[in-house]
Order: structure tokens, then C-alpha cells, then sequence
């Protein structure tokens, strides 16, 4: 089941046609959050980071855009998809009414709703051994709209193609400097010795909200000190660890890139304090 603009449809249902502007030419934003099965992590951070977003793509915010309302929606959602208690993810898209021109006919929004089965409630280190390469047959625009998760997604697209292909797990991508801007999924963290560097907005990576949580959270007893720093292609091979953070999945360290092979010291300790900040939500 799906809830579009609060209708709970079929998932094979038709319930949108050629003139999407989604479809059409990007127009659409989404927010993904994890659903704990007690709680939806987060909430308020994805709620105020896609009202952010809609404002900046000068989409017209309806009046019943509450948090409350959407969490409501949500709720709603997870009942009919036999999702309610139990770990899911959620994708909340907003994209603009239909409309043929690039010129939109109106700035009002239609949203959907989808819900997903999730494999625990908690984050789990990802699999490895995970491989890793440079995509450079396109590069990601590191411009005001990189930071936004918004429909125009084909670089990631390709890229994960590109990896299959050449039996790789995942990609990272380059932006138009030349500078790492992150993975196909999620934001790249890379340690040398106690130092964390992670690419900046300006670099063209999105600005995930557990990316935001892991870089502002007081955390216990931390051995490591994060910055904002550009990467270059260089230091990938020249770290001790790199990993990628996901709002869904968590950390998913990268074990292999290219000759290089790396420990995964940060990306446990991480782990077991974005769970522990899952008890705490929940």
C-alpha cells in the first residue's frame, strides 16, 4: 500500500499519468527515515530539513504540513502496508502539481508515501568485505541544490550501474573540481589515525540529517575528532578507514578501494552509538 496525498492505494495502482512534473523534469523532493517500529527516528530533523527544501525549490507549502500531520500520514501508511511496530523505511516525496511546461501551472504539491520492511530496529554494521571505486564518468554539480535529496538522481544512477558492471559493491563520486563529494548512498567519512575528515556542503554532498546527527552529537568517550574538509582522490588510498553513513542503513564501511584495505575501528564505535541514540528516540 501507498498513502497519495492521504489516499492508502494499492501499490500497482495508476495514481499519477505523463504530466508528472516528477517524471517530467525533476521536480520533486524526498526524505528517507527510519522506522523503529516504536518510533520514527529523527522526525523532527527530516520534517524541518524538507520544509527547508520545498522553500527553496519555491514550492508552496500546504497549511496542513504540520510535523503532527505527517507523522499521522506516516502512521497511516505504515497500518495499511502491515508495517505498524515493526522497523521500516519510509519515503516521503513531495513533488510539484502536474504541469507540462518547465514554467509550473501551479507551485502547490502532491505527496506519496511508501513503507518498506526493514531487517531490525536498530543500526547494523554493514557487510563485508565491501569494494569501492572512483566514478568519474560524470560529476555531481556542487551547487546550492546538491545538498537536497531531489529527483535528479541519474549520477548515482549510473554509477551503481557502473559498479555491477565491474563487480564492484558501490561507486564514489567526484564533483566537478575533482573533489569526493561522497557514495551513491550516503555520506563518505574518512579516518587517518584519531582524524575524521568528511566532505563539506560545498563539495556537493547531500546534507543527510544522521550525517548532521554523527557530526553534532557530544559522543562518549570519542578517541576521534570530525571536521569538514575537502577530500581529494589522493587520500582515499592514504587513510586508514573509510565508511559511508546512510539515514536507513546506518555505517557501511568500505573494506577495499583499489590496492588499498582498510580496518573498520570508527565505523563500530559509531555504530554502537547511533544505537544507542535509537534507545534514547525510542
Amino acid at each position: 500500500m501507498v498513502n497519495f496525498n492521504g489516499d492508502l492505494l494499492p501499490a500497482s495502482s495508476h495514481f499519477t499519468n505523463h504530466h508528472n512534473r516528477g517524471l517530467r523534469y525533476g521536480d520533486a523532493l524526498f526524505e528517507r527515515i527510519k522506522s523503529t517500529g516504536k518510533s520514527l527516528l529523527f522526525l523532527e530533523s527530516h520534517y524541518f530539513r524538507l520544509m527547508a527544501s520545498m522553500r527553496q525549490l519555491r514550492m508552496e507549502i500546504p497549511m496542513e504540513f504540520t510535523l503532527e500531520f505527517l507523522q499521522e500520514e506516516i502512521d497511516k501508511t505504515l497500518t495499511a502496508a502491515g508495517l505498524s511496530g515493526k522497523p521500516a523505511g519510509v519515503r516521503l516525496t513531495v513533488f510539484r502539481q502536474d504541469g507540462v511546461g518547465y514554467l509550473p501551472e501551479s507551485l502547490e504539491v502532491s505527496y506519496l508515501i511508501e513503507a518498506t520492511p526493514l531487517a531490525q530496529a536498530t543500526f547494523a554494521l554493514g557487510a563485508t568485505p565491501f569494494t569501492a571505486d572512483l566514478f568519474r564518468d560524470y560529476y555531481l554539480q556542487a551547487d546550492g541544490l546538491s545538498r537536497l535529496d531531489h529527483a535528479g538522481k541519474l549520477p548515482q544512477v549510473l554509477a551503481s550501474i557502473y559498479a555491477r558492471d565491474n563487480g564492484l559493491d558501490t561507486c564514489l563520486l567526484v564533483n566537478h573540481r575533482k573533489e569526493v563529494a561522497g557514495g551513491i548512498h550516503g555520506n563518505l567519512f574518512l579516518r587517518k589515525g584519531n582524524q575524521i575528515k568528511t566532505p563539506p556542503q560545498g563539495s556537493g554532498c547531500a546534507e543527510g540529517v544522521l550525517w548532521k546527527v554523527l557530526l553534532k552529537q557530544k559522543w562518549a568517550e570519542n578517541p576521534y575528532e570530525i571536521t569538514e574538509a575537502v577530500v581529494s582522490p589522493f587520500e582515499l588510498q592514504q587513510a586508514d578507514e573509510l565508511f559511508l553513513l546512510d539515514s536507513l542503513t546506518g555505517i557501511q564501511p568500505i573494506t577495499h578501494y583499489r590496492k588499498a584495505v582498510y580496518g573498520t575501528e570508527a565505523s563500530e564505535y559509531f555504530t554502537r552509538g547511533l544505537n544507542e541514540l535509537v534507545l534514547t528516540e525510542a
